[in-house]
């Protein structure tokens, strides 16, 4: 066995060896959504994520401009389509986002504004997968103007101010708990009984 292949064999050996003693840690302490990412699992998958954008896709420049029109239509769509997840200020502190695996990101940090137009814009319209981050391009790339739209909002997250976070939470999408609440109200505002203090009979 010449001296290369004997380096080859230790590689192969050292690489299963690791493989194995991760599986058994994995195995030990289980697989739960509650933990964070390692830093390895996470330099990973950004590299993944990376190398699964086409180059052409990442290259691409935003055709919408960026108008305060424009600006508002994404703070709308955001907050009904994103924030569930995101949170209004796109922070990833809701409960959803809190519990995903891996985590929401804080898109107001380097990890994310880092990246090109191309490739926010490739992420909202495909999503990422083994992630909670769905696709939202229902049309073909070129006809989906709402996710370059959504572009120039992430684009606005680090400077975002408490008014539009406030007017945000007007437009998210509401539990049908928190419906049934507002009905109540409306019909106690109008003098009518809410179902919850009506008087009940005793038998």
């Amino acid at each position: 066995m010449t001296k290369r292949s004997k380096i080859g064999l230790v590689i192969v050996l050292l690489a299963v060896a690791s493989a194995a003693t991760a599986v058994w840690l994995l195995l030990q302490h289980g697989f739960s959504a509650r933990d964070q990412p390692t830093a390895i699992e996470a330099f990973v998958a950004r590299r993944l994520r990376y190398l699964a954008t086409p180059r052409s896709a990442r290259e691409e420049k935003n055709p919408v401009p960026a108008t305060l029109e424009v600006l508002a239509e994404a703070r709308a769509h955001f907050a009904d389509h994103c924030a569930s997840c995101h949170g209004n200020d796109g922070g990833g502190q809701t409960e959803i986002g809190k519990n995903l695996y891996p985590k929401a990101p804080d898109m107001r940090q380097a990890d994310t504004q880092s990246l090109s137009d191309g490739e926010l814009f490739y992420i909202i319209h495909n999503g990422i997968r083994l992630t909670g981050m769905p696709a939202w391009g229902e049309s073909s790339p070129e006809e989906d103007l709402d996710s370059w739209k959504l572009v120039h909002f992430i684009r606005h997250l680090p400077e975002i101010k408490p008014e539009e976070i406030e007017e945000m939470k007007k437009l998210n999408p509401k539990s049908p708990q928190e419906v049934e609440e507002e009905e109540d109200i409306e019909k106690f505002l109008q003098g009518k009984d809410s179902p919850a203090t009506q008087p009940q009979s005793h038998h």
